[in-house]
């Protein structure tokens, strides 16, 4: 297998005058116990945008991408150092309220994982649990969400069959429907599609597109024509380190570095 140098790396800069900036991490590393499974990765993430994050199995892209709420906090031993920076507030400070951070930056993970529970009480359950309890305005949010999600034609009338009954499509946009009941700024959704079928596949595609009007999306994925289908930024990672970060366009026709090139064009490893 090839060594590609980590000295060689690219990172768009984005210019917080021109661009308005969700997210930005700055010398991000994370680590195992001894094991340093992320390096030093600075990036900003564009409000308003998709960006994906690409790299072979263990390039530590779901690493970073489960940093950016704090679900690495979860894992024995870990430890992550660095900066990220939302809102002013750099959130991977002891101080910062991890649940309440959680409100604006959801997640969605790579199988479809709905609750034991009604279509509806799946959407509803973190509201309720943050003390929202008007009918009026869950069913409201229920609405809403599923639209959003581009479910709602296919279960309004079923809202409260199980939501473990629906396909794995369905299941996927209902979690997608729950994590942004939570009206977050942010979405990070790590390899969301994985699990599906192509025809499934597409139209989660196609509803992430419509979500990017209304929330900043960081993806994870190993799909190549995905990461060029939806995504306006593309960061490559390697051994840990994101060693290029530019517009999608130019990373998939002019790349800067010989191993995003290699990893794009199929000739990688």
């Amino acid at each position: 297998m090839q060594n590609y140098s980590l000295d060689d790396t690219y990172i768009k800069t984005l210019d917080p005058q021109t661009h308005e900036l969700a997210v930005t991490t700055k010398d991000l590393r994370v680590f195992y116990g001894d094991n340093e499974a992320v390096h030093g990765v600075s990036l900003p993430f564009e409000r308003y945008k998709i960006t994906a994050l690409i790299g072979a199995s263990g390039s530590g892209k779901s690493t970073f991408l489960r940093s950016l709420n704090r679900m690495n906090d979860n894992i024995e031993g870990s430890r992550v150092t660095g900066e990220i920076m939302y809102r002013g507030v750099d959130i991977n400070s002891q101080a910062v309220d991890v649940y309440e951070m959680r409100k604006h930056i959801g997640m969605v993970f790579q199988r479809p994982n709905p609750f034991a529970k009604s279509i509806y009480d799946n959407i509803t359950f973190a509201p309720r649990r943050f003390g929202e309890k008007r009918k009026e305005v869950l069913d409201e949010l229920v609405e809403t969400s599923l639209k959003q999600a581009a479910l709602w034609d296919q279960v309004k009338d079923n809202l409260y069959q199980s939501g473990l009954s629906l396909s794995g499509g369905q299941q996927q946009r209902l979690c997608i429907a729950r994590a942004i009941a939570m009206k977050p700024d942010v979405l990070l959704m790590d390899e969301p599609a994985s699990a599906l079928d192509p025809i499934s596949t597409s139209t989660v595609e196609d509803t992430l597109m419509a979500l990017k009007e209304h929330f900043t999306i960081i993806i994870v994925t190993h799909n190549m024509q995905q990461a060029a289908r939806i995504s306006d930024y593309t960061a490559f990672f390697y051994s840990g380190q994101a060693i290029e970060f530019d517009e999608t366009r130019k990373i998939f026709t002019r790349p800067k570095i010989k191993a995003t090139d290699d990893y794009v064009s199929g000739h990688f490893g």
